[in-house]
Formats: structure tokens, sequence, C-alpha cells
């Protein structure tokens, strides 16, 4: 076996800050090399110092989801390299703009359209071979809003609803390949994003990215015993 087939990889989209960043350091101390996306190139190389300091190795694609090309590229460049993937944490997402449905503004929701939904269809279409080489396993994040549809929430709710249907689907498509396929939804969380939502929310009260990271992480890893293909963390309880 060469080198780098030996090599543990997991691709994380959204690394550069909240649950992918939390999720990529943590799966780096897991001893997985890790793919980091995101459109930052400075939060990128900050978290290659703090994966560098764990003992950690990283590889980083400053890429803007909705370039699909270059989530096709990067899926040859992970095939050339290491010939599988290991694992995969879509954690990349926006909430768009809160207001009704028929103000919406046709850029903002083509936008969230593009991140939420096709950019995780691109994701799946270029990883999917990888995947079926290593027996891999991919995790998307959803919301509650996904399947409860709320006011003033229809560009975020929609997308994840798409993003569900998409996700599950795919699920039952790769099961007998050895792929394992699922949504997690991580309730309320501590990210910049929700801020943006929720500005001035005590943060204490909620989930913390590191702690969210670590039960994705315990999840990814047990293929054995999960059947599920959504998992609200808040109802899920480990062992």
């Amino acid at each position: 076996m060469s080198d780098a087939a030996a090599v543990k990889t997991a691709l994380v989209t959204g690394a550069s800050r909240g649950i992918g960043r939390a999720c990529a350091l943590a799966l780096a101390s897991r001893g997985y090399h890790i793919i980091g996306v995101a459109r930052s190139q400075k939060a990128l190389e900050s978290l290659d110092d703090e994966i560098a300091a764990i003992g950690g190795a990283a590889t980083f694609a400053p890429i803007d989801l909705k370039d699909y090309p270059a989530i096709d590229r990067l899926g040859g460049v992970i095939y050339e390299r290491w010939g599988r993937l290991d694992l995969m944490v879509a954690a990349a997402g926006m909430i768009g703009e809160l207001m009704p449905v028929h103000q919406f503004p046709p850029k903002m929701f083509e936008e969230t359209v593009a991140v939420n939904l096709i950019a995780n269809a691109r994701l799946i279409r270029a990883m999917d071979p990888l995947l079926r080489v290593a027996r891999g396993t991919a995790c998307f994040l959803s919301c509650g809003r996904g399947q409860n549809p709320q006011a003033f929430w229809g560009a975020e709710g929609a997308t994840k609803a798409g993003l569900e249907n998409l996700v599950q689907a795919y699920a039952k498509e790769v099961q007998f390949a050895g792929v394992r396929a699922f949504l997690i939804d991580p309730g309320p969380v501590a990210t910049a994003l929700r801020a943006k939502a929720f500005p001035g929310e005590d943060t204490t009260v909620l989930g913390q990215p590191e702690q969210v990271a670590v039960r994705i992480v315990e999840l990814l890893l047990d293929k054995d015993s999960l059947d599920r293909d959504r998992i609200t963390l808040a109802d899920h309880t480990p062992g």
C-alpha cells in the first residue's frame, strides 16, 4: 500500500469558522488529514496553524462553493493525491435574509440555493467515487426549519428542505455500496452565522461548536450502530 493510500482523509467545507472549523480540528486530532474548504485564505491559514500545533496535517482549498467547476477540480485533486475519501463534513451554509417570501431579492435567494443546495449536489457528484473506494461516510448540516417552515425563514428553510430530500435520496442509493450519508441538525449553536440572525442572544445557553463537533465526529466514526439518515443532536444519546 502506498503512503498516500494509507492516509485517512476528511473533507470539511465551511472549515474556516464555527462547526466546520471545530470538526476539522476534532478530526485532525483523530489522525485524519484534513482537506479544508472555505472562501477565506487567511482563516484557513489560521486553522492550518492550529492543526499543526496539535500534530495534525492539512491541505486547504480556498474555494467559493458557488464556483462549481472548482468543486469538480477538487475531486480530481483528491483522487490524484489520495485516491479515496474517508469522511466528508458539509458544514458550509447560509441563512439568506430574514424576510417575507414575496420580498426576496432574486440575487439573495439564488445565492442561498447555490450554497445550501446546488453546491452540496455538486460535492456529492464529485466525491461519490472517492467515498465508494473508501466505503466512507458523509454528513451534511441541516436545521429544523428544513422540516418545519417558519415565517421569514423561507430562504434557509426551502433550501434546507431540498438538501434533506437530496441527501436522504443519496443515502438510499449508496447504502449497498458501503457508503453512509446522513443529515445532522445540530440545534442552536453559538456561531457567527446564528449571531447574524439573533444579535444580542445569550450564547452561554447555546451549544458550542467544539461540543457539537465532538458529537458529529462520534457519529461519523460509528458506522456499525447508527442506521438513521437524519439525526437531531438534542435527541441523540451517544452509545
